[in-house]
């Protein structure tokens, strides 16, 4: 059920970005509506050329903020802390994941004092009991993420 949960939700969230410029999309339509109902209101008072520069002007804003984004400031290693942010993250993450595994596996494979009874397990068993229905959840909904983004980007083409 988890991995299905995960695989569900990593579709999903590849899709996001898709549905969200759909819905972006469909609002840009509904204010250039607006605007052209503004533009026949206009050109009925005679008053066209004033609309044509608020226009103008609406347009370039519009486009400088829907293309705002961070923008390189000319310090090389601040560039490029602030384009490593997302990767070092995820590869953090990664690592402390591994390194929890790691441990599991030792306490399964060698016990503790206080816990004798971990350490009897083989090597065999102790990877099969690692591999949990929330990491199958996990790996799912990373590669249905990863897979679904390049579906996507295909059929946004």
């Amino acid at each position: 059920m988890i991995t299905l949960i995960g695989t569900l939700l990593g579709f999903i969230g590849a899709a996001f970005p898709e549905l969200l410029k759909l819905f972006r999309d469909t609002q840009d339509r509904k204010h250039e509506l607006s605007v052209m109902k503004l533009q026949m209101d206009a050109q009925e008072k005679g008053h066209t050329q004033k609309l044509d520069e608020i226009n103008t002007y609406g347009d370039i804003a519009e486009s400088l903020a829907l293309n705002d984004r961070v923008k390189p400031i000319g310090i090389e290693w601040v560039d490029a802390l602030a384009a490593s942010v997302r990767p070092v993250i995820t590869y953090a993450f990664f690592i402390l994941y591994v390194i929890v595994k790691c441990a599991q596996f030792f306490l399964m494979m060698h016990g503790t004092p206080e816990l004798p009874w971990l350490g009897t397990m083989t090597i065999g068993q102790a990877i099969s009991s690692l591999w949990t229905s929330e990491d199958q959840g996990i790996f799912s909904a990373i590669i249905a993420f990863w897979f679904g983004s390049r579906t996507m980007a295909k059929f946004s083409k």
